[in-house]
This record gives structure tokens, sequence and C-alpha cells, in this order.
């Protein structure tokens, strides 16, 4: 399954929160930006990047290595972000689509344009019942399963060690509903419960300077019993001495943008410990109300650290039909990247004409 058809699959769950919309609305937007005191006209940048890096933040965006041959793609990837997650290319079955042969070279394609960019790599993801190889969800052995899941991660990690950021290192592991629960998967039901707690312990040891993080979808609203269900397994992991670092959100919307409780979540996960980061970003129809009011969320959190947009252009977007991004599909600016340039705290550029060294990741190491 590729990640169009995952995220088709579960994304009309997604619009459950729409009648949120309007409390969403006035909820948020009465809150002030939470610009850096030290931020001045003088210091505001042109480009999302550089202004989130203004406040110690990224702004980062998920990467094809099939589209870094577009100019017009490969210019606002430069120009803008500074933060890069592979799309698919880090996923088991890119990876190891047969047991214990690897195959890195889609993502060190992505891994070393960024490097040598500036540009820092969120890794995406190590443990995921989802675009996993047949010979890994057939297995049938609790042992077996343990021993190919370690590997995994530690061949991986060990790869691109020293060079993420973050890792995503178990993605989707609840349950929708009301529940608060742990899905069904291979992992799950050969390893039980624990699989998570082994898999970051695992990770921790691979690459001890990574951050490490759990990531999930429809985990915004705080009232959700998901969202529960996650919470108190970080808090749990917090309490016990489990390494994790950060919990991502990955906040597919409709058109209202995030639910009334947004920001409710963002600080009460923080509360814990860890670092909020906002994974997989992108607004039905990209109204510029719904995409301030996500920004000023995070800007209002000090440990939101950062910013992923889930594609570049409207025509790269899993949802295309949905025009859920900041560029149209000929790579032009949208209202949208106006106002959240702004709720980043910038002036937002006239024109599409910011020159490729206007964005400054180099801050954010």
């Amino acid at each position: 399954m590729n990640d169009r058809e995952r995220h088709d699959r579960h994304g009309r769950r997604r619009t459950s929160t729409l009648g949120l919309i309007a409390a969403g609305v006035m909820a948020v937007a009465g809150i002030a930006t939470a610009a850096p005191a030290t931020a001045s006209p003088s210091t505001q940048a042109s480009t999302l990047g550089a202004q989130a890096a203004q406040s110690g933040r990224y702004f980062g965006t998920a990467v094809a290595a099939g589209r870094l041959g577009d100019s017009t793609y490969s210019t606002i990837l430069d120009r803008e972000f500074n933060m890069v997650t592979p799309e698919n290319e880090m996923k088991w079955d890119t990876t190891e689509r047969s047991r214990g042969s690897f195959n890195f070279g889609p993502a060190d394609q992505i891994a070393n344009r960024a490097t040598s960019r500036g540009q820092r790599l969120r890794g995406h993801t190590l443990v995921w019942h989802s675009q996993l190889p047949s010979w890994v969800s057939s297995i049938g052995d609790a042992n077996t399963l343990r021993s190919v899941m370690n590997n995994h991660i530690n061949s991986v990690m060990g790869h691109y060690k020293g060079k993420i950021y973050a890792w995503d290192v178990v993605n989707e592991a609840f349950a929708d509903g009301g529940s608060g629960q742990h899905r069904s998967s291979v992992f799950q039901n050969l390893l039980g419960d624990g699989f998570i707690e082994e898999a970051f312990r695992t990770a921790r040891s691979a690459d001890p300077a990574a951050k490490l993080c759990y990531n999930d979808y429809n985990i915004e609203n705080w009232n959700d019993a998901k969202t529960q269900g996650v919470y108190r397994m970080v808090r749990d992991f917090k309490a016990r001495g489990v390494p994790i670092d950060c919990v991502g959100l990955q906040s597919h919307f409709g058109t209202g943008g995030p639910p009334a409780s947004f920001q409710t979540t963002l600080s009460s996960f923080a509360a814990l410990g860890v670092d909020v980061q906002i994974t997989e970003l992108d607004i039905a129809q990209a109204p510029t109300t719904a995409y301030t009011n996500t920004v000023k969320a995070c800007m209002n959190v000090p440990r939101c650290t950062g910013i992923t947009v889930w594609g570049i252009r409207d025509t790269d977007s899993w949802r295309s039909g949905d025009k859920p991004l900041l560029f149209d599909g000929n790579g032009n600016k949208k209202a949208a990247y106006n106002a959240t340039l702004t709720a980043l705290g910038g002036t937002p550029a006239a024109r599409s004409t910011t020159p490729p060294a206007a964005s400054g990741p180099s801050g954010l190491r």
C-alpha cells in the first residue's frame, strides 16, 4: 500500500472534527501570536523556514525522491523549508523489502541532498503496520518478529546515525474509535502492548542523539479516546524512564482546521516533558484562518518545536483534490502561505521571488 492509499483509507475519518470548526476558530483566533521577544521588523524573514528559525522552530515538508528533478518543486523546497521528511523512502517496504536485504538508495537521495543544503531530517517511520512487506506481516512467531523488528530499527537507524534530528519510531499504533487501545497489527498481536516500549528502547541504543517520537493521526482533539490513550502511554513511559522525546500529531484537517482543544492537546503532552511536533499538516481547501489557527497554537506552546506540511504543491498532495497545501499546482504562493508566514511572525513577500539563499536553516543546529 502506498502512502496515498494509506491516507485515503483513513482520510474520511478526519472529517469527524468538522463539528468543532466554529469553536476551533473562536478558541484560537483570539490568542496573540507568540512571536519571540527578540523578534523585530529588522529580523523578520521572508521564508517559512527562516521565520520559524527566529523562534527556534523549524518549518518542514514531506519530500518525494521522484520529484526532486522537477525544478519548480526543488526551488521551493530549497527556498522555504529547513526540515525534510522522506514521504515514503524510509518506510519498511522500501528499506527492507526482503529480510536482511536493505535498500537505502531512494532515502539517501533525499538525505544527502538535504544535508548538503543545510536542511535537517525527520526519519519516517521505523515500526508501522502499513506499507509493511508481506514477509513481515506473515510472521507467526513472537521471537522471530522481535528479532526482525529490532534488527530493522538497528539497521535503518544505524545507517543514518548522526544525520536524523528526530525519528518517528512507532507510527499509528492506536485504534480509531472509543477504545483508546492499541490497534490490531502483527506487532500488537504477537508481541503485545510492550512492542512500543521495546521499539523505543532499541531506538535509543541505536542512535542516542536522535529524538524519538511517537506519531499518530486523530490525536489532535484533547477529548477523544484515542488522544487520551496516547497521553496515558506517554505519561507511563516518562514515569518509568522509557525513552521518548516527542509526540507527532499528523494534523490532516478538514476545512475548519484544528479542533477547539488543539492547543490544550499540545500543551498537555508538552507538560509531560516531551516536545510536540505537527508532522503531516494539510488542511482541505487551505483556508487562511485554519492555517493561522494551527500555526498560532504551535507558537503558543514553547515545546511545539516545529511544523511539517505533507507536501509542497497541491498537486504533490495525497489529497490533491482538496487543494490543502500552501502552494498551488504551478508553485505559486497561496493566501494560506502568507497567513502561515504571518502567524510565524514574518512579513509576507509580495511575490514568489525570494532567492534560494533566503532561508536560514543553519541557525537551527
